[in-house]
């Protein structure tokens, strides 16, 4: 799936972390406390997906318009 960063960011939550997951490929993943932190590459933008594993559910989506967050892991 080609889709632009501004196109992802106005779908809705559920509908980014169902294409983030599905299309994109995943990067990098660490865990802190009871939060997963995964990281995926969608063609020019990452999409970082926050999970609770106490509450075994998503938290939190973060999208970066650029590869410049890897810097960060």
């Amino acid at each position: 799936m080609n889709i632009s960063f501004y196109d992802f960011k106005n779908l809705p939550n559920q509908t980014q972390w169902d294409i983030a997951i599905t299309e994109g490929r995943m990067m990098n993943e660490r865990v802190s406390h009871s939060l997963k932190y995964v990281l995926y590459e969608l063609s020019h933008f990452t999409v970082e997906i926050i999970y609770n594993t106490a509450k075994n559910k998503m938290e939190g989506l973060n999208v970066y318009p650029n590869q410049a967050v890897y810097t960060n892991f």
